[in-house]
């Protein structure tokens, strides 16, 4: 498919894993559709050629399959469509609990000795309306998925309960010598239903990290038109209008600073505890807290193109979507059913040929078909999935998918871009050397005056250390600059130059080799400042290492990662930010066109390999690499190709993606165990005769529990920052 339209569509409808199984099959059979569908959060994810396939035909062949779908609405609309539905399903339950209990009353008493049974007819009167009212679900859904062509865990429910509420009735009906089991079928549906309600409540819990992150969006914004302060709707700001930002409120829109100072609290968007300092020109992001001053701000972004709307879409999109792992048990799930079935018949036939009688065979087959349920293996791993992807985002770690989550576990080697990556990306002045003749703040004021006017990195860099030592600056005249060599100037009817030792040589100045060429070895630029010819002194600068560096390399080298740095720089100032930051292993003088190269040789090696980057000629090998992370300051380019975003520019994420990843796998891996064992252990139980059916609908329904239980336990994860 080229260029395909892609939506997202609510299922309702779907009671286990073999639902969302058959209803993926049934869409990917449309004509260019390609569709995902996850059990825990009830959504079908397509993308489909709108030439071939409408909205219309998706919906069509879902209410076909015996499902039903519409369109994603706003969030408030979605959410209280499910509490309603949550309601009318407490209620069936809480009927079905009152009319179960004088039967399991009556069980009870005979497990005591006491033999008071309830007439017949009574026990038929409250068992029916468990049966059939409370119980239609079970029904309807049965129906559903064999119009559709399909079996699924209702078909299961079904059939079981209505066998035993059935032969109950003809011992009645007949006046048959045989136990009724009116207080088997109620108290099956019973639970199963409770089952479900402690099911859904957790895949509520689990997806509370983004219902957090839409609550954030910020209702109002303060605009000032005609001379009056009025408060309008965020959603009706326009990109290049003004609005005000108070002290303790939300930021309503991406914006620029114009006006003011104060410290914004960016937690819910970067994960970064401390609040941050804003000034004129610098962004602000709807729904970050402003702590201190009144800002005026320009809006940039709004809507659906804030920052947070675009975190909201890719925690959506990564939950919406499938890790590898999944598909065995999406291919187990998909003939399961049909397995427990003949099982189920098979035991039904084994206990009547062996003479058991009628009954006892019957109730056999029923533990057979409650006992066995693959909700707890369709939920083991999207549940998972589900928190993490969450989890992350609240720690600032985006992940497309939720593949790129799940591979990052895997990983044996991190390729790491030096520049924007592990140091800041941008020049600083490291030392001020000045001759006998000048102090150290004359030597950087008046290189400063020289650099006032030139857009280079190194001369901004000059500036903003001047500004930060309060040093005033002076104009200088007939100020000319050589690209890529240095600059020339008239001050005080003296002649100035600064610039490379090279260009300060070519201009006859004579400078001491061996102390440029030792701070050059340290990693440092250096220029040189002359007046007249004669020295005044040297400048060095560096692209200083992040704070976090070394100590994410150091965690990396812990977890058993092998960490690369790439580097276009020479093998001296390559070696020296290595050194710095606790890496053995880099490649200097690596060609932007060359890193993919890199990426694809360590591939060659059969090893899992990860790329983290910023810039635009970071994206291929991003592209190329297993797993790539990109800085949240990069390239619109970069954070295109990388699968997972870095709302936090540091090494720190990395880490901590790869720690989430491994707790993830590791819940999956569990869950997907319990769901295995229940199921390996539970049906020859069942067949053997040795599962009372009650107390299968029990374990039944408690293992879909214990398994979202289970997944709902990483949200205790904790960052390598807290």
């Amino acid at each position: 498919m080229v260029n395909p339209t892609h939506i997202d569509l609510q299922i309702t409808g779907m009671h286990c894993a073999s639902c969302s199984a058959r209803l993926e099959k049934v869409l990917n059979k449309l004509p260019e559709v390609a569709a995902t569908v996850n059990i825990a959060t009830e959504k079908a994810h397509i993308a489909y050629d709108p030439q071939q396939t409408d909205i219309a035909d998706l919906i069509k062949a879902v209410q076909g399959a015996g499902f039903d779908a519409h369109r994603m609405r706003d969030f408030a609309a979605e959410k209280q469509q499910r509490a309603a539905t949550y309601r009318k399903e407490k209620i069936q339950f809480i009927i079905a609990v009152l009319l179960t209990l004088p039967l399991l009353v009556e069980m009870l008493l005979m497990f005591a000795g006491i033999h008071a049974m309830l007439p017949g007819w009574l026990q038929w009167l409250l068992a029916t309306p468990v049966q059939f009212w409370s119980g239609r679900r079970f029904y309807t859904g049965a129906w559903s998925s064999l119009r559709g062509g399909g079996a699924n865990m209702d078909v299961l429910v079904a059939l079981g309960t209505s066998a035993a509420y059935l032969l109950s009735c003809a011992v009645l009906l007949f006046n048959l010598d045989q136990p009724i089991y009116f207080e088997a079928s109620a108290t099956l549906i019973t639970l199963v239903l409770l089952g479900k309600l402690l099911e859904a409540s957790a895949k509520r819990k689990a997806s509370s990290a983004l219902e957090a992150l839409i609550n954030l969006q910020p209702k109002l914004a303060h605009v000032e038109r005609n001379g009056k302060m009025l408060d309008v709707s965020a959603g009706q700001l326009r990109p290049g209008e003004l609005f005000f930002v108070r002290p303790g409120e939300s930021v309503p829109v991406d914006g620029i600073v114009l006006e003011g100072t104060s410290s914004i609290d960016e937690a819910m968007l970067t994960g970064e505890s401390m609040p941050q300092g804003k000034h004129p020109d610098d962004k602000v992001y709807a729904a970050t807290i402003n702590r201190q001053g009144l800002l005026k701000c320009s809006a940039l972004a709004v809507g659906s193109h804030t920052q947070l709307a675009a975190i909201i879409r890719l925690v959506e999109q990564a939950q919406g979507s499938k890790a590898a792992i999944q598909k065995l048990a999406d291919q187990i799930s998909a003939v399961f059913v049909p397995v427990v079935l003949v099982i189920a018949l098979l035991t039904f036939s084994g206990w009547w040929l062996a003479g058991s009688g009628f009954t006892a065979a019957l109730i056999n087959a029923v533990a057979v078909l409650v006992i066995a349920c693959p909700c707890a293996l369709g939920l083991a791993t999207p549940t998972a999935l589900v928190v993490s992807t969450g989890r992350a985002a609240q720690v600032g770690i985006l992940a497309k998918d939720a593949a790129a989550l799940e591979r990052a576990h895997k990983l044996s080697v991190l390729v790491v871009d030096k520049t924007g990556t592990l140091t800041e990306g941008k020049p600083g002045v490291t030392d001020l050397l000045p001759s006998s003749d000048i102090s150290p703040d004359d030597l950087l004021g008046t290189a400063a005056m020289l650099a006032q006017g030139s857009t280079h990195p190194l001369s901004r860099a000059l500036l903003e250390h001047a500004q930060a030592r309060q040093i005033k600056l002076a104009q200088a005249a007939g100020i000319s600059e050589v690209s890529g060599h240095g600059l020339h100037a008239d001050i005080d009817s003296k002649h100035y130059l600064f610039g490379s030792p090279v260009f300060a040589a070519s201009e006859g100045v004579l400078i001491d080799e061996h102390q440029v060429l030792a701070l050059q070895q340290q990693g440092k630029t250096v220029n040189v400042l002359a007046r007249e010819g004669s020295l005044l002194g040297y400048i060095a600068f560096a692209d200083q290492l992040r704070a976090s560096s070394s100590a994410a390399v150091a965690q990396l080298t812990a977890m058993g990662i092998r960490v690369v740095m790439l580097s276009g720089d020479n093998h001296a100032t390559a070696q020296a930010i290595a050194s710095q930051a606790g890496i053995t292993e880099f490649r200097a003088e690596v060609l932007p066109q060359d890193k993919s190269a890199h990426v694809q040789s360590f591939k060659a090696e059969y090893l899992i390999v990860g790329m983290v980057g910023d810039g635009i000629n970071d994206a291929p090998a991003l592209a190329a690499a297993d797993v790539s992370f990109a800085m949240r300051s990069g390239s619109d380019i970069a954070i295109e190709a990388a699968d997972i975003t870095l709302m936090r520019n540091d090494l720190m994420s990395v880490v901590d993606a790869i720690s989430l990843s491994r707790a993830t796998l590791k819940k999956i891996r569990q869950n997907l165990f319990f769901a295995f064992a229940y199921n390996v252990l539970g049906i020859p139980l069942a067949v053997l005769g040795m599962l009372n059916p009650v107390i299968a609908g029990a374990a039944m329904a408690m293992s879909s529990v214990s398994v979202v239980s289970n997944a709902l336990l990483l949200k205790r994860w904790r960052s390598s920052r807290q």
